[in-house]
C-alpha cells in the first residue's frame, strides 16, 4: 500500500512509530497480553536499537524511505493494545547510548523525534532535549492533543526552550460517527491553525482510512476512530479529517513558510508564503454569525465574509 501511495506522490514523507518492543524485551507487561504495557528492559536497549536500524534499512530496500521515527507512540500510555511505557529519562538514555550511535554507525539520516504524546507533559520532551548527550541526535519533539485543558500553545514553550529543534503535531482522532460542524471547527482551530501558529512543521490526523465498521483495529484498540475516508466496498465517503487537512494541504505545499497575521475577534487564521511565491490564508470563523472582514496585503484590500463555523482558504 505504501508503494502505491508513493507511486502517486513520491514526495510523501513517512514517519514510523512503534507501539511496543517485542514482549520478550519487556518487564511488568500485562500478564494476559504481554504486548500491552510494561517497559523496555535496559539489557535489551542495544538489541532494540538494531530493530530501528533494520526496519529503516529494510523499508529503504523496498523503495520506501523513512523520513523520521519516534521511539514510542504515547510513551506514557500503558493501556493501548499494543503499548509500552518509556519515561523521559529512559528515552534520553536509549537515544544517547543506543539509537543515536546505531544510526550514526549505519549511516542512517532518518530523523529521531522525541516524545509523541500529549501537550500536558511538556516536561518530557524538555527533559530529553535537555540531556546534553541525547540532544545532538534529536531533530525535535512530537505532540498529540488528547489533553484539551493543556492548550496547543504550549508547543511554543517547547520551541522557545530549544529554538533550534523542530516541533511536530502527530495525532488527534475524530470520534465516530463524527459531527461535521463541531469536528471541523475544533480540528481547524487547534491543529491546522493552532499547531502551526505555535511552530509545528506539520499536522497529522488520526487516521487515514477505515471501513464502515471503523476497522481494522486491534482487540481493545480504537473501535470508534473515524478515518479521513470511509471505504465500504467501492463506496468512498469523505469525513471531517479529510476536509480539515485539505484546507491546508491542497495549497500549503512542502517548503511553505508561515508568515505573520493578526487575529481579529473570532477569525482564527494562519498564513503562508508558498514555494511558488503565492500567499495562502486559512481562516475559521469560530463565531455563530456571518462575519465580514478585510484581507490586506501590500496596501491592497479585499473584503469578504464567512458564516459562523465556516472555514475558507484564500490564495493570491
Amino acid at each position: 500500500m505504501l508503494k502505491q501511495i508513493l507511486a502517486v506522490n513520491p514526495n510523501i514523507k513517512i514517519l514510523g512509530s512503534p507501539w511496543t518492543a517485542p514482549p520478550w524485551m519487556k518487564q511488568q507487561a500485562d500478564a494476559g497480553n504481554p504486548y500491552k504495557g510494561g517497559s523496555l528492559q535496559p539489557q535489551y536497549y542495544a538489541a532494540y536499537a538494531q530493530y530501528f536500524v533494520k526496519y529503516i534499512q529494510g523499508m529503504q530496500a523496498a523503495g520506501i524511505p523513512i523520513d523520521a521515527v519516534t521511539l514510542q507512540n504515547e510513551p506514557l500510555n500503558p493501556y493501548n493494545n499494543p503499548s509500552m511505557t518509556m519515561q523521559a529519562s529512559e528515552q534520553a538514555t536509549f537515544i544517547k547510548n543506543n539509537v543515536g550511535p546505531a544510526f550514526k554507525a549505519a549511516g542512517i539520516t532518518t530523523k529521531i523525534i522525541a516524545y509523541d504524546h500529549n501537550t500536558d507533559r511538556t516536561d518530557y520532551p524538555l527533559a530529553v532535549l535537555g540531556d546534553a548527550d541525547a540532544n545532538p541526535y534529536v531533530d525535535g519533539s512530537a505532540f498529540h492533543f488528547y489533553s484539551p485543558n493543556s492548550p496547543i500553545s504550549v508547543l511554543t514553550q517547547v520551541h522557545n526552550a530549544f529554538p533550534n529543534k523542530n516541533v511536530y503535531f502527530t495525532e488527534l482522532w475524530t470520534q465516530a460517527p463524527g459531527n461535521f460542524p463541531s469536528d471541523l471547527s475544533y480540528h481547524v482551530s487547534n491543529l491546522e491553525i493552532g499547531a502551526v501558529r505555535n511552530w509545528s512543521r506539520n499536522v497529522l490526523e488520526w487516521n487515514l482510512a477505515s471501513d464502515q465498521n471503523y476497522g481494522p483495529y486491534t482487540n481493545g484498540g480504537c473501535s470508534q476512530c473515524l478515518g479521513a475516508v470511509t471505504i465500504n466496498g467501492d463506496v468512498v465517503t469523505r469525513n471531517p479529517a479529510y476536509y480539515t487537512v485539505a484546507h491546508s494541504s491542497k495549497f500549503v505545499r512542502p517548503g511553505s513558510v508561515r508568515v505573520a497575521t493578526n487575529v481579529p475577534g473570532n477569525l482564527q487564521n494562519v498564513a503562508y508564503k508558498t514555494p511558488n511565491g503565492k500567499r495562502c490564508l486559512v481562516v475559521l470563523n469560530t463565531g455563530s454569525t456571518l462575519q465580514s472582514f478585510n484581507i490586506q496585503y501590500k496596501g491592497k484590500v479585499v473584503n469578504t465574509s464567512l458564516y459562523g463555523g465556516a472555514v475558507a482558504t484564500y490564495i493570491w
